[in-house]
């Protein structure tokens, strides 16, 4: 009979998720993580194999969460441009007091790590740029149903609601001044 994993995958990798958006990539110890995620090491090195593949593991939950939670929030408004602008407003305002960083963890992962951890790095750019395609098939989607002109090009839109939010959340945490950035955030998509 083969050996059945006693824990939760999912919830292992949540609570690893947390750890990690909170102190960062090198900051976490792999000690840390057994601790958090409940495993032995023995057992944490049979589930991940390493530190750095339950990273890679918690980046992509991260990315498959937002993208989910965007979706989400899309399809309860009834315009893309509402729901795109109530998707901003969550995970810059609504979130901020539940999430254990003002950062995106996408955001401080290609902040703090270097070519050592090159792989890393390269897929933390890449889940980055998917969620960009994601605003851009919905930029497309609003054009198409003709809430937006098609003067400016989708990708362009993308891009710039992307370095908009990055933005966003960094401006909130120097300034801390919550209704001023929800006033940035109905500005923005004003100008859309």
């Amino acid at each position: 009979m083969a050996n059945v994993a006693k824990y939760d995958k999912e919830r292992v990798i949540r609570q690893a998720m947390l750890l990690f958006w909170k102190q960062g990539f090198h900051a976490t110890s792999t000690r840390e993580l057994q601790k958090v995620v409940n495993l032995r090491p023995g057992s944490f090195y049979a589930a991940f194999g390493s530190k750095e593949a339950l990273f890679r593991e918690v980046i992509n939950q991260y990315y498959r969460d937002s993208r989910a939670l965007l979706h989400e929030i899309v399809a309860e408004q009834n315009s893309v441009l509402l729901g795109l602008r109530e998707f901003v407003k969550k995970v810059v305002l609504d979130r901020r007091a539940s999430a254990p960083s003002d950062l995106c963890l996408l955001v401080k992962t290609i902040t703090e790590l270097t070519d050592q951890h090159a792989e890393l790095l390269a897929e933390s750019r890449l889940l980055l740029k998917q969620m960009e395609a994601e605003f851009c098939l919905l930029f497309e989607q609003a054009i198409n149903q003709g809430e937006l002109s098609n003067e400016a090009p989708p990708k362009l839109l993308a891009r710039s609601l992307m370095a908009q939010i990055m933005g966003l959340r960094s401006y909130l945490r120097g300034c801390n001044q919550p209704e001023m950035v929800e006033d940035m955030v109905d500005d923005l998509f004003v100008r859309f």
